[in-house]
């Protein structure tokens, strides 16, 4: 595992992100109000590298979880950056969500 910094993050190649996508999308982020957006808009928010752009993201996440994004919103917090991943209609976030540990 390597060690990820600002600069050379900006950096990676497709090829390299899709190699290491932890050090993009660190894990789930789960709340109410996350759970709902779930439940009823087919969306996942999770916890990504400041850093990140979101085609890296997008990158991480479809290698890690096997889906296709339809959209990404992003919002920087005091706990980090959330990313807001809306899933196309093909795939489940539910389904996603049971696979990774959320329920």
């Amino acid at each position: 595992m390597i060690r990820m910094t600002k600069s050379n993050l900006r950096k990676l190649t497709k090829k390299q992100l899709e190699e290491h996508p932890f050090e993009i999308i660190f894990h789930p982020f789960v709340t109410e109000k996350t759970m709902n957006l779930m439940e009823r808009l087919n969306r996942l928010e999770f916890v990504v590298a400041r850093s990140a752009s979101k085609e890296q993201i997008k990158i991480a996440f479809e290698k890690l979880y096997k889906a296709k994004i339809e959209k990404i919103n992003t919002r920087i917090l005091k706990d980090g950056k959330h990313a807001i991943i809306k899933l196309k209609p093909e795939y489940s976030a539910e389904e996603i969500g049971m696979r990774i540990g959320i329920f």
